[in-house]
């Protein structure tokens, strides 16, 4: 103890709370390694409300077939949404400045694509069942021969205009 009492009170507030950061950094291993991470506590957002008959009622067997661009273009819509809710002030969380936004947003990104993992709010599933539905009405069209005719004669509409070719010469 003498050794503390005589070191720089600041040094040893440093060196306590680095221990602390390790020691933190070590039990959210710990819990991820184990699968009582964020992941699991993400399971809290979908249960009460799928319960209720307010979440998404399937989202795990259309997740199973549905393609991962889906989902994580609906989490980086829902990263936008929980990045605006997250606190304002929350230097003490983060940190200051760029870094304190920099990690703030990783936040919020992980917290965007849990919730899309666990169903989300259904914008992967409305896209998907969309593409599908296109898909077997063959909504794609295709050319014929006017539609080639056609463009071929916009284009050469458009370099006459441009390469002033065709127009009277003025004198």
């Amino acid at each position: 103890m003498d050794v503390v009492r005589a070191a720089d009170p600041t040094a040893v507030q440093e060196a306590q709370a680095k221990l602390k950061a390790h020691k933190a950094a070590f039990a959210a291993t710990s819990l991820a390694e184990n699968g009582k991470g964020f992941g699991a506590a993400m399971n809290v957002i979908d249960m009460p409300a799928t319960r209720a008959g307010l979440g998404n009622p399937e989202p795990a067997g259309k997740a199973a077939e549905m393609p991962d661009e889906y989902r994580k273009f609906e989490a980086s819509i829902l990263s936008t949404f929980v990045n605006s809710m997250m606190p304002k002030e929350s230097e003490d969380v983060y940190g200051k400045g760029s870094a304190g936004e920099f990690w703030k947003s990783m936040m919020s990104e992980k917290i965007a694509d849990e919730m899309s993992k666990k169903g989300g709010v259904g914008i992967a599933e409305q896209m998907y069942s969309q593409a599908v539905r296109r898909a077997e009405n063959n909504v794609n069209p295709t050319t014929n021969d006017d539609d080639r005719s056609r463009a071929v004669s916009m284009i050469t509409d458009f370099q006459r205009q441009v390469l002033g070719v065709g127009k009277k010469n003025e004198a």
